[in-house]
């Protein structure tokens, strides 16, 4: 019998023996490349070949990062969102408040240039209320006798004539408007310096031309302003546009209908021309029941 052992048992060198064959082959390859550099190459190699195993094996790491972050983020931008309106919720106010003084700011310059170039003394007074109704139109400013405010001064703005003080307390002062059933107006077309009359139109909110002659040169456009025979508005002052002309037939009388240029709706301060309405002659009441295209006649033993 032999008494070798099986290949399968056979013994080869000692773990040992190779523990300590490869700390001498790592301390060398160690010294090696800390001296001689040799190892470089070799392992920029072996980190090529297996960074796209590096790279795939952190893919799921950074897939859970990049949704943690989506998710963060749309949180933040929600909360940055919300917060921006609300922001602007409590600012709408002051920002509304901002815009409407610079829109007064802009119609109290306009009037103060107007003020400047009146030839008689002017009170700036601002709109209280209206008493708007189907029988009247008429307004209540802050200013009153203690102002110097007296019934039959005209109220005027930037735009135009816009009415007349028809009462007059010791703060306040009520006005009647143009529009008003019970306002005339003398006026003057600049077109042709033709002369007529105005009334007020009521609660339609126009002014109407009567006793216009059939063959009177008007045209839609045409510019109105006070006459200034009245001896309330000076002449020259902005009273109106002609807007609508309506021929006369067999059914409907012609009308003249203008569109004021002054008026409360687009403004909140007037003027208040501070004249002195006794120091003016007594003009005779005009008669408002003259027919169409009437003209006076002459007195007898006249000049």
């Amino acid at each position: 019998m032999q008494n070798e052992p099986s290949p399968l048992f056979k013994q080869g060198i000692s773990a040992r023996v190779r523990l300590i064959v490869f700390v001498v082959l790592a301390f060398v390859l160690m010294l090696g490349d800390a001296r001689f550099k040799v190892l470089g190459n070799i392992r920029g190699a072996i980190n090529t070949i297996l960074y796209p195993f590096q790279r795939a094996a952190i893919i799921p790491a950074d897939f859970a990062v990049a949704i943690e972050d989506l998710f963060r983020t749309g949180d933040d931008l929600q909360g940055e969102i919300d917060a921006l309106h609300e922001k602007a919720l409590q600012d709408a106010p002051v920002l509304q408040k901002t815009a409407l003084l610079e829109q007064e700011n802009a119609q109290l310059r306009e009037l103060l240039g107007l003020k400047r170039r009146m030839p008689v003394p002017t009170l700036a007074g601002e709109i209280l209320y209206d008493v708007h109704s189907h029988f009247i139109n008429k307004i209540v400013i802050n200013r009153g006798s203690s102002d110097g405010v007296a019934i039959g001064q005209a109220v005027i703005d930037e735009g135009g004539v816009v009415g007349q003080v028809s009462n007059v307390w010791l703060a306040t002062s009520e006005v009647t408007l143009l529009t008003d059933r019970s306002q005339a107006i003398p006026v003057m077309n600049t077109r042709t310096g033709e002369r007529t009359v105005a009334f007020g139109g009521g609660q339609s909110g126009f002014l109407e031309l009567r006793f216009v002659s059939a063959t009177a040169d008007i045209q839609e456009g045409d510019r109105l302003t006070t006459s200034g025979i009245d001896g309330v508005y000076p002449a020259g002052t902005a009273v109106a546009v002609i807007s609508k002309i309506i021929p006369a037939s067999s059914d409907v009388d012609g009308k003249v209908l203008c569109t004021p240029l002054g008026g409360i709706n687009r403004q909140k301060h007037v003027l208040v021309m501070l004249t002195d309405i006794d120091a003016y002659p007594e003009k005779p009441p005009m008669d408002t029941k003259k027919k169409k295209g009437e003209l006076p006649q002459k007195q007898e033993g006249g000049a």
